[in-house]
């Protein structure tokens, strides 16, 4: 079958991508995704990789979604061994949006002990979406090993992905309460607390969990 060749204003469309004005790479990343054609997909996802603007990327993640997953998956999964942190970052984004859990193999230990925190945060939340019925225990095994790890949001998008798994995650962050390094203590402690009440806030939890901690196991008592 012969390629469809772009309308003028696709071509227009994907030049524009490139414009040094957020407003125009967001209008055009519209205009691509309300005419999907798969010679665009190449495009979409090396913008995702560069694009500076959270709205901007979110809006070339829209794109991706609107074309066929037998074109974009094979494309996102490549992305997934870049270099470019953004790159990872961003194609893991879009492939929670596709939602094909075909894909959960590639969602890797590596990927959910990402050196980057803002990589790592998006591994947790797609593979949360991707795990298959029945490996959710052993996901929240893996995720529990990052337990204590970096600034407050990076460990509340841990806390709130462990949740997701359910009573799946309560035997390894139970088992995390006790670990030797404080930090993965309080966190475990606040993921729990979170879990018993969503409506606490993570920064009391936290607090409340350090404190637990620094008065030691009685304190934990009853």
């Amino acid at each position: 079958m012969t390629p469809s060749t772009p309308d003028t204003t696709t071509m227009r469309a994907l030049r524009a991508l490139e414009d040094d004005r957020p407003s125009v790479r967001l209008r055009a990343a519209l205009e691509v995704g309300s005419a999907p054609d798969p010679q665009f997909v190449d495009t979409l996802v090396e913008r995702c990789a560069v694009e500076p603007d959270f709205p901007v990327r979110d809006m070339l993640t829209w794109a991706l979604t609107r074309h066929p997953a037998t074109t974009t998956v094979p494309k996102l999964l490549d992305e997934l061994g870049s270099e470019r942190a953004q790159a990872r970052s961003q194609a893991l984004h879009t492939l929670s949006k596709i939602g094909d859990r075909r894909t959960w193999p590639a969602i890797t230990r590596a990927l959910l002990s990402d050196t980057d925190d803002e990589v790592a945060r998006t591994a947790w939340r797609t593979a949360v979406v991707l795990v298959p019925e029945g490996a959710e225990t052993a996901l929240a095994v893996v995720l529990s090993t990052q337990l204590g790890r970096g600034g407050r949001e990076t460990q509340l998008s841990l806390s709130r992905a462990l949740i997701a798994l359910g009573e799946a995650m309560v035997p390894t962050v139970r088992a995390a309460t006790t670990d030797l390094d404080p930090r993965v203590r309080a966190h475990a402690l606040a993921t729990e607390r979170l879990l018993r009440d969503p409506e606490a806030g993570f920064a009391y939890a936290i607090e409340e969990a350090k404190r637990v901690v620094a008065l030691g196991p009685t304190s934990q008592e009853g």
